[in-house]
């Protein structure tokens, strides 16, 4: 195969022990009904020890080496001899197996890196949840494999809206796609120049681009650049450790919002999380005088190019408000600083957002000692199934993204909408970001509190 594109790659150069750099899922089933206390491991039998290891989808069969082949960068290669017990395992809770015991399990296996001798992705099928009548899915994923919103679409193709289906194939095992002979080492070669050359055109816009960010910024408080974040509490070196904490919140309650104030449903979910942080950081006696500044992921995906996996997301940098006591006044900046990022957006090409993006994450990798953040947080949301679910007879009854802490950035929020819920997965540092789940209260009285200054 062809070397990595440098957005993939850049996920592997940035891992170590501190930094994990893969996403997950915390996917909730209800048992079908009439099936007895052997549908789990009937289910792990036949997807995994029974399985015919071709049907193997040749994404998760992809291992990342360095090589002559790739001029000494990074690329992929497949892995002929998948040990599929390895990477999919079938676990149980303690008792009482409540959801904070499922979250304190989940919080460690996301806390631990993927072994880069083997294809980079792993699936735990855990039972023994409170009530006999759930069982859980927790997958983790290199994120140089596959970005939030192509992981997010692989999950969807395997699940069923037919209650009644079954010998459904599992995610690493959907229908493979004809893919193109590499060429060799010449093919390599040729691919990085045009590559090159490609990336060097894409360039052109760019700097137009940034430079109308700074003029505005100079215009506009509510402009949002790398490093005009305050520095803050999130803002500090990481360690490995993981906390997760996860809630539903229903979809009609964002989409009243949005009818009542002209603001889109993501403004709706960007000013929630702002009143949310904002409680929080008051909380801990630590809430900067100048305003939390996010990073957006934009999903620059076709809807068919899931299954070719790699990255294709733009960073748009939100000014969160948090400054403003108002919950109204608080949305609107929101909504003035989004508009904003998307202006600029408008005229360039994908290959220039992600070169304008690179720009924005870079700073990241030099962050313990630069004088500011670039930004404060990341918070994202990615769109997901819009009917219920099921996977062979089991009903998907909540599906929660776990994202990427990275060192200087403690906390990453995002959401996944699933039928009419926003399911909001956070994810920080165990050590950093102290009382995580105190957050969740939060997000519900923000919410409320802009239900009532717009109502």
């Amino acid at each position: 195969m062809p070397p990595m594109p440098i957005a993939d790659a850049a996920f592997l150069l940035a891992e170590a022990r501190e930094r994990p750099m893969h996403v997950g899922g915390l996917q909730l089933f209800s048992f079908p009904e009439g099936t007895g206390p052997d549908f789990l491991a009937d289910l792990y039998d036949q997807t995994v020890r029974q399985a015919d290891r071709s049907d193997v989808h040749p994404l998760f069969r992809r291992r990342a080496h360095r090589s002559l082949t790739t001029l000494g960068q990074w690329g992929w290669e497949t892995d002929n001899d998948l040990d599929l017990e390895y990477h999919v395992r079938h676990s149980a809770l303690p008792n009482p197996g409540r959801i904070r015991e499922l979250l304190a399990l989940v919080s460690r296996m996301h806390s631990t890196l993927l072994d880069r001798n083997r294809p980079l992705w792993e699936v735990s099928l855990i039972e023994g949840l409170e009530g006999g009548q759930q069982f859980a899915m927790y997958t983790k994923i290199h994120h140089a494999l596959l970005d939030g919103v192509a992981a997010a679409r692989f999950l969807q193709d395997v699940l069923s809206e037919d209650p009644d289906e079954r010998d459904m194939a599992p995610p690493w095992s959907a229908p493979m796609r004809k893919t193109k002979r590499d060429g060799g080492p010449v093919k390599a070669a040729t691919s990085m120049v045009s590559g090159a050359l490609h990336a060097a055109g894409e360039t052109i816009g760019v700097g137009q681009a940034l430079a109308r960010s700074v003029r505005d910024a100079f215009r506009e408080h509510v402009t949002a650049l790398p490093f005009q974040a305050p520095p803050s509490m999130l803002n500090v070196p990481i360690t490995g450790g993981r906390r997760f904490a996860a809630d539903s919140w229903e979809l009609a309650r964002f989409r009243a919002l949005r009818k009542a104030t002209g603001a889109t449903l993501n403004d709706v979910v960007m000013a929630m999380c702002s009143g949310a942080l904002r409680a929080y950081l008051l909380e801990q006696d630590a809430l900067p005088e100048q305003s939390l500044v996010a990073a957006v992921p934009v999903s620059l995906r076709t809807s068919d190019a899931a299954a070719e996996g790699g990255n294709a997301v733009g960073m748009l940098l939100c000014n969160l408000g948090t400054d403003l006591e108002d919950p109204a006044d608080r949305l609107e900046r929101v909504r003035t600083s989004m508009n904003q990022g998307k202006e600029r957006f408008a005229d360039l090409s994908p290959g220039q957002i992600v070169a304008l993006s690179a720009m924005v994450m870079a700073p990241l990798l030099v962050g313990r000692w630069a004088p500011r953040p670039p930004f404060n947080l990341t918070i994202s949301n990615v769109p997901g199934p819009r009917q219920p679910m099921y996977f062979n007879g089991a009903h998907l009854d909540g599906s929660y993204p776990l994202s990427i802490p990275s060192d200087g950035q403690a906390l990453n929020i995002t959401c996944l909408s699933y039928a009419e819920h926003l399911e909001f997965g956070l994810t920080g540092c165990r050590r950093a970001v102290p009382h995580l789940q105190r957050l969740l209260s939060h997000l519900e009285d923000s919410l409320a509190g802009l239900e009532k200054a717009t109502g």
